[in-house]
């Protein structure tokens, strides 16, 4: 199966269809319905994927050191306060 190049037109530029209109104005809901029913179409064309076929097993788990100054806490050894930005009346 062959694809063709075809020049894509441009949403601003002139319709193909000799309209004098932009083609986002004209012809572009048109030609991606067809698009859309085309994919469609292959996609209902294309052959299942045979069962035998291995799928790649997820990645196996990190390998874990003991690493024993790194504490199961990550924030630190005191809990951080947060003032209010104003203090005192105003």
């Amino acid at each position: 199966m062959t694809k063709t190049m075809v020049a894509r037109l441009g949403r601003n530029e002139p319709c193909r269809c000799g309209s004098g209109r932009k083609y986002k104005q004209c012809c572009l809901d048109k030609d991606e319905g067809e698009a859309r029913v085309a994919y469609a179409k292959a996609i209902a064309e294309a052959p299942e994927p045979s069962p035998d076929v291995t799928v790649a097993s997820p990645r196996a788990p990190k390998h874990e050191t003991q690493q024993p100054w790194r504490a199961a806490n990550t924030r630190g050894s005191y809990q951080r306060v947060r003032t209010p930005r104003k203090v005192g009346g105003g």
